[in-house]
């Protein structure tokens, strides 16, 4: 049981909030032509997107999508 109460509008959680990217699978048939030729045989890709849903990067794994995030100090986080 949590008793303690936590200030989520705390000015220090804005800046955890800005490190948050979303890393959600693709289906290669949606990208466009020529990212299509450069995946060829993968069905599904992994792109991570900041808050603003800006495509950061296109991975062949969600595994691959986190270590890439976390080693850019970034904070992930599956959407389905």
């Amino acid at each position: 049981m949590m008793t303690q109460k936590y200030d989520f509008d705390h000015p220090a959680q804005a800046h955890v909030a800005e490190k948050i990217v979303y890393v959600r699978p693709v289906e290669a048939a949606d990208l466009p032509e020529e990212l299509r030729e450069q995946v060829e045989g993968i069905e599904t890709l992994f792109a991570v997107h900041n808050s603003d849903g800006e495509r950061l990067a296109l991975v062949e794994d969600r595994r691959t999508a986190f270590i890439l995030a976390r080693e850019n100090d970034l904070a992930p986080v599956t959407v389905h």
